[in-house]
């Protein structure tokens, strides 16, 4: 895959880090991102590195601090979903800390409580991190190189409406994504520009 190669190729330049190389995966809802990410994860080991991966929709946050606070519904999803000074500071600075350890709060759905979990980075070359609006104001300098994955919008509501079937029957579902996903991710892309922002634009599909 042409995204491996990249990864691959500036791991090999002369730089010298000493620390984990740091990959994004971006992209809107539905855009592909885990299946890309797993692809690359096999294809990176295959050729004997070390990767860890990180899902950004692992470090959510309890409910209460992100439903019914009084905030418009896409506000609550980009702003109050994770809690991005948090993750800056536990994940990204601790990254470029050369940090052999990674202490983060996981989020487990069916209690709706976040726990501790530790991440060995031991002999680790690459920590590939996908998931959703990567490259807000307070994580996007931290990443070596962005990927985004640029999906047409009509298959990503298609593929999410199949998809989210907790939310409800497919009303239920159209319309959380247009008051809550859809509103936060315009907003996202407007704010961020992610694709110019990108160090790679892979269309999906």
């Amino acid at each position: 895959m042409l995204i491996t190669e990249k990864i691959m190729e500036e791991l090999k330049s002369p730089k010298k880090m000493e620390r984990p190389y740091l990959v994004g995966i971006d992209g809107l809802s539905g855009a592909g991102k885990t299946t890309i990410t797993e692809t690359i994860t096999k294809e990176l080991t295959a050729e004997g590195y070390k990767v860890v991966v990180i899902h950004i929709d692992d470090l959510i946050v309890e409910q209460a601090k992100r439903y019914s606070t009084g905030h418009p519904e896409w506000y609550e999803y980009y702003y109050l979903q994770w809690d991005a000074l948090d993750i800056k500071e536990n994940l990204f600075e601790a990254v470029h800390q050369k940090l052999d350890q990674l202490h983060l709060k996981y989020y487990d759905k069916e209690r709706d409580q976040r726990y501790w979990k530790d991440i060995n980075l031991a002999q680790c070359n690459i920590i590939l991190i996908e998931g959703i609006f990567l490259q807000r104001i307070e994580w996007s300098a931290f990443f070596d190189c962005m990927i985004y994955l640029d999906c047409p919008k009509e298959m990503r509501y298609e593929r999410v409406l199949l998809r989210d079937t907790y939310i409800g029957d497919m009303n239920e579902r159209l319309k959380k994504y247009e008051r809550r996903y859809w509103m936060g991710e315009d907003y996202y892309v407007k704010e961020r520009n992610p694709i110019q922002n990108s160090d790679m634009v892979v269309k999906s599909q």
